[in-house]
């Protein structure tokens, strides 16, 4: 039995002894060593931190399938997603998602390192207190007002596009799953304009059936990308011949996942990108 529990008990014993030697900062100076378990934080923290306060990224920072700022983060050391990875590295930040890796952040907070949780959003209004907030965590206030600024350039050229006649959208994804008004991907299409049918899922979303969004019948289909294959079960649903012969290319946006996970700046991003989409549409109304 005492041979069961000796590698846990001195695996928590090296963790503890380590505890002396991590630096938590306090909450009136900015961190010096920041580490992140999180797409959204990662962004956040390239966006708004010196590159030598940033010890480690999550592993996804440099996909730019999911992160708009891939190329810079791939300077950075990527990190494994347990505590042991990131406590010799002796952060006094720790970046995580909302309710994120429950045992990790306690082992985390128990060394004395501190933990900040970054909240999902889902408008532009929550995104601006986000950048706010975390510039400020961060040490960079004014770099989050030139960033919020970059915000506002990028939403009043989303304003002064062109937009189609042809208004009603919706985002839809494997199995039918279709994002609802409350979601950041509804909220930034919203901004180009593109808003829901009469009949579409309210709150986050919901699954739609086949049938029912046919008969919902918006007037773009929107994507986060170009599926012309059924690669699975739930690519069946978007590969459909009814939906097909509906939504041809001309009528099928794609809204890449890039823009709608995260807020900082994807926001910018995401917003340049939809100036190009709806004066590419309206331009073919013509």
């Amino acid at each position: 039995m005492r041979r069961h529990v000796a590698k846990p008990v001195s695996v928590v014993l090296g963790l503890l002894c380590l505890a002396a030697a991590v630096g938590a900062s306090t909450a009136d100076e900015p961190p010096r060593r920041i580490a992140s378990f999180n797409l959204c934080a990662d962004q956040l923290a390239v966006a708004l931190a010196d590159p030598a306060q940033i010890i480690g990224l999550s592993p996804h920072a440099s996909d730019a399938a999911m992160s708009v700022v891939a190329e810079k983060a791939r300077a950075f050391r990527r990190l494994e997603w347990q505590a042991e990875a990131v406590i010799p590295l002796n952060p006094d930040l720790v970046l995580s998602g909302p309710s994120y890796r429950l045992v990790t952040q306690p082992i985390l907070r128990a060394l004395g390192i501190r933990v900040v949780e970054v909240e999902l959003i889902n408008g532009l209004a929550a995104g601006r207190a986000q950048i706010r907030r975390f510039a400020a965590l961060l040490g960079h206030p004014d770099r989050g007002e030139a960033l919020l600024a970059q915000l506002d350039a990028a939403q009043a050229r989303l304003a002064a596009a062109p937009r189609p006649r042809a208004a009603t959208a919706l985002m839809v994804a494997n199995g039918g799953y279709t994002v609802g008004p409350d979601s950041l991907a509804a909220a930034l299409m919203a901004e180009a304009g593109l808003t829901p049918p009469p009949g579409a899922p309210a709150g986050f979303g919901g699954i739609v059936p086949l049938e029912r969004l046919i008969a919902l019948r918006p007037d773009f289909l929107v994507m986060a990308s170009i599926l012309e294959e059924p690669a699975g079960q739930g690519a069946l649903y978007l590969t459909h011949p009814a939906l097909r012969a509906l939504y041809p290319k001309t009528r099928r946006i794609i809204l890449p996942s890039r823009y709608t996970l995260c807020g900082g700046p994807s926001l910018v991003a995401a917003l340049d990108y939809l100036t190009a989409v709806v004066s590419r549409l309206a331009a073919a109304e013509r």
